[in-house]
């Protein structure tokens, strides 16, 4: 295997589909944040979600909104709802994996809130049946896909479709996502310490 012909060929794929979501996804990130700054005036909070490298996604967003991104500021209100062990492994259990996020957007929601998927697929049925219940909640939908957005379309008031097959490369540019997010979240309810 040449490594040098493979580290450059990652970088360009990289590139090339960082180029076509920032194509692809301004105003949509713009409604997204705009959503989100909506919610936490109103005294609302940001819920995330989704499995396997996005259930860490999650929680890392979770941590930039609540303690710090790039600043000394006031907490943002969010909270990912893949950190509970209890609460999965019960739901699990006794509800079936489809509903250990479902379950905790009944128990943790209120309308106006804004739940945010991340999943590289839309196909999850676990992500599905929380945008589902969102939804019926009237909390504010939305999801970070790619793939063509799955089953997502259609139950995310904000949709941002990264435009790649490739998950690897999907995943980067939900990390980016998100990070913008917290930064522009900082700057738009401009909070301090």
């Amino acid at each position: 295997m040449d490594l040098t012909a493979f580290f450059k060929a990652e970088f360009a794929e990289h590139h090339d589909v960082a180029r076509r979501t920032e194509a692809a996804l301004s105003k949509a990130f713009t409604g997204l944040v705009a959503a989100c700054v909506t919610s936490i005036r109103a005294d609302g909070k940001i819920m995330l979600f989704g499995n396997g490298g996005s259930a860490g996604d999650a929680q890392h967003l979770a941590t930039e909104l609540t303690i710090r991104y790039k600043k000394n500021r006031a907490p943002i209100a969010a909270i990912a709802l893949t950190t509970d062990s209890s609460a999965l492994t019960a739901a699990g259990n006794d509800l079936g994996f489809e509903q250990i996020f479902a379950r905790q957007i009944t128990a943790l929601g209120k309308a106006g809130d804004v739940a945010i998927a991340i999943s590289t697929s839309g196909k999850s049925p676990n992500v599905i049946a929380a945008l589902r219940q969102a939804k019926a909640m009237r909390l504010v939908t939305a999801a970070l896909g790619g793939k063509g957005g799955g089953d997502l379309a259609g139950l995310a008031d904000h949709l941002l479709v990264v435009p790649s097959d490739t998950t690897a490369r999907i995943q980067e540019m939900h990390i980016t996502l998100g990070q913008m997010l917290c930064g522009a979240l900082e700057i738009e309810l401009g909070l301090t310490a």
